[in-house]
């Protein structure tokens, strides 16, 4: 099988390729799996880079500690016992100017200016739900991405459908969990402000009249070991202080 590495330290990956049957992508070569050794950021530039194309997330244990059953060697193994079924990720998306950001986890307007709020209108499904909303932005989460920034805002996760996240508003808004087909609209009153997508560079900036469209995406990515990347008992070594979340997948 031909793979991509991406993240950080890869050549703690790298030697251990030949072993388990896996060859490193040529420059010029599309990959089959693509390997993202490090933590969540580089899971999910990893789709930015290479989207649609299977992924093997794998934890950097120089900087993320891992328990025994989860070690690089392991993992390979694993996955090439062909024993493995992906988890297929669905993907939110946020449409702007003719633009199309997506993401794993989440898609974001944030207020541009931080010395200065955003204001703008919202309607889900066509509906008016906020006339004029204040605060620092407004985001659109997948299940997975619930557990991330959605749920910094929050203080919840959610287990089915997509997250409408209100960021620091000067009056209170609720946050919202809707059916997987909602439409989200943002109308810019007063910006200006960026919409982005989990970590990926490519932003779009907005200012008043501008209006975005968030949506769940109809892509989606195929992870393997997800469990093994979010395990409870590595998560404990790196927090020994904080309860294990056991996640969803």
């Amino acid at each position: 099988m031909i793979v991509r590495l991406i993240g950080k330290n890869l050549d703690d990956v790298r030697p251990l390729l030949g072993r388990f049957g896996l060859r490193e992508a040529e420059e010029t070569e599309t990959p089959e799996l693509v390997i993202a050794h490090g933590g969540d950021g580089s899971f999910l530039q990893s789709e930015q880079f290479y989207p649609g194309i299977a992924k093997l997330p794998i934890r950097d244990e120089r900087t993320a500690p891992r328990c025994a059953e989860h070690t690089t060697e392991a993992l390979l193994e694993k996955f090439c016992s062909g024993k493995c079924r992906p988890v297929i990720l669905p993907k939110v998306a946020a449409a702007c100017k003719g633009k199309v950001l997506t993401g794993i986890n989440d898609v974001f307007l944030h207020n541009l200016d931080r010395v200065s709020a955003l204001r703008y209108r919202v309607r889900i499904d066509g509906e008016l739900y906020a006339n004029e909303v204040v605060g620092d932005g407004v985001g659109l989460a997948t299940v997975h991405g619930s557990t991330a920034y959605y749920r910094s805002i929050t203080h919840s996760i959610f287990r089915v459908g997509i997250g409408l996240a209100f960021s620091n508003t000067t009056e209170e808004v609720s946050h919202l969990v809707l059916d997987a087909a909602s439409r989200v609209s943002i109308e810019i009153v007063r910006g200006p402000g960026l919409l982005m997508a989990d970590n990926a560079a490519e932003t779009v900036e907005v200012h008043d009249k501008d209006t975005a469209e968030l949506y769940l995406s109809s892509e989606t990515v195929p992870v393997y070991l997800l469990d093994e990347f979010m395990c409870s008992k590595c998560r404990v070594l790196r927090h020994p202080n904080k309860l294990p979340f056991k996640g969803y997948f």
